[in-house]
């Protein structure tokens, strides 16, 4: 309650005019899917305004692959909302260094946990089997290795990103562009993706 009043004196007070246009509508043009990690803000990260991203937040910042079965499918229905109601413009997958999630995935440390007791994270992160797999035949499973992994965590959300039909379709009309992230905590600083996968520092 705190927090909300010195938002309602300060930051409210300063953008009434725009928080008048967003009662309206809303039109981001950036959806940016990160972490639920405490320690990684995308609206502070990117200096943005309220309106300006649609954000989703996860364990890992993972998109899941489409599939079409009829079950509650959250992030994939933000997705679908984002790009073909909003008609958002960029999505960026947002990675972060010292990622529970990817520890977890990398460790498999909750792999004969039941639901309550680690079980939820460990059937979300096995959306990474394949990248673990592929990191531990490269770097073991030490820092290196992690670091590896939470580098996977995009590459991998931006190839099940893909595998929706009307990703690619908007992507080669050019009315959609996909970009990869990393932001590390240590330092601040965020790093970008390249055509190739590789990341350096923005």
């Amino acid at each position: 309650v705190d927090g909300y009043r010195r938002f309602r004196s300060a930051d409210y007070r300063r953008q009434r005019e725009r928080w008048a246009q967003l009662a309206e509508a809303q039109s981001p043009k950036v959806m940016v899917i990160a972490c639920s990690d405490s320690r990684v803000e995308p609206a502070q990260i990117f200096d943005t305004l309220p309106g300006e991203i649609f954000v989703v937040r996860n364990v890992a910042n993972l998109v899941p692959p489409f599939e079409n079965d009829g079950g509650r499918h959250g992030v994939s229905a933000a997705l679908e909302f984002a790009v073909t109601r909003l008609n958002v413009e960029e999505i960026v997958v947002m990675g972060h260094g010292m990622c529970g999630g990817a520890h977890a995935a990398l460790t498999e440390m909750f792999q004969d946990a039941a639901p309550g007791d680690g079980g939820f994270v460990h059937a979300w992160v096995s959306l990474l089997d394949g990248a673990r797999e592929r990191v531990k035949a490269k770097y073991g499973t030490g820092p290196e290795a992690s670091r590896e992994m939470e580098l996977e965590t995009v590459r991998t959300s931006i190839a099940n990103l893909r595998t929706f039909p009307f990703i690619p379709e908007r992507e080669a009309d050019g009315r959609l562009t996909v970009h990869g992230a990393y932001f590390a905590i240590a330092d601040g600083v965020l790093h970008v993706m390249d055509e190739s996968g590789s990341f350096a520092p923005a």
